[in-house]
């Protein structure tokens, strides 16, 4: 996991809204696996159609399927307190996590257009299932998962583009690290000279 280090090029804001997201259309809570399935799925169904994952994390296979590593950290309180994810959801109350408040779509302002359709076409086709059949489907469909039994292991983007029959799978994996150093530069320069950022 991320080990409680923020990360510059990782936007926690960005996937506490896909998180809410997914407890809005549960109800307002959601099942702590079923929550980390849908997400992963979410960014595999991007990734077939644009080439990019909506929320840019790192992927590993743990034992109940293929996991987004920080997004799992903030999910289970491991990064501790941290205000761009504690906005949108609460804290873990054993097996669940929960919104903060009502939130529409509007709010979900760091989600593009194209991110909420991704998101609501996974909670069409999954939401009615439950954490354990979720796993599952991702255990039949995810090749890119490897039981690591009792471990974890790192799926590189290029393994799952490549399962996504991307020929050019390197390439696109190359890109997304590329658009991730640039993230951690521009974070770089506003924590050295933050009124650039509100210019």
């Amino acid at each position: 996991m991320s080990g409680g280090m923020a990360i510059p090029w990782f936007n926690v804001r960005k996937a506490a809204q896909i998180a809410a997201f997914f407890a809005r259309e549960q109800g307002g809570e959601i099942n702590v696996l079923k929550l980390t399935k849908l997400v992963y799925i979410a960014d595999r169904l991007n990734m077939d159609r644009y080439d990019f994952p909506i929320s840019g994390d790192n992927f590993v296979s743990m034992d109940h399927g293929p996991v987004n590593s920080i997004t799992y950290s903030h999910i289970n309180g491991m990064e501790g307190q941290c205000d761009q994810w504690s906005e949108f959801m609460t804290d873990r109350s054993g097996y669940r996590v929960g919104l903060v408040h009502n939130v529409s779509d509007d709010d979900l302002d760091e989600l593009s257009q194209a991110d909420l359709e991704t998101l609501h076409e996974v909670w069409a086709h999954f939401g009615n299932m439950n954490q354990f059949q979720i796993r599952d489907w991702t255990h039949d469909n995810c090749p890119e998962w490897e039981d690591p039994d009792g471990s974890s292991y790192p799926i590189a983007f290029e393994r799952v583009l490549g399962f996504l029959n991307k020929p050019n799978a390197r390439e696109i994996a190359d890109e997304i690290r590329s658009l991730r150093r640039v993230q951690e530069a521009f974070a770089a320069e506003v924590e050295l000279c933050p009124e650039k950022a509100l210019a």
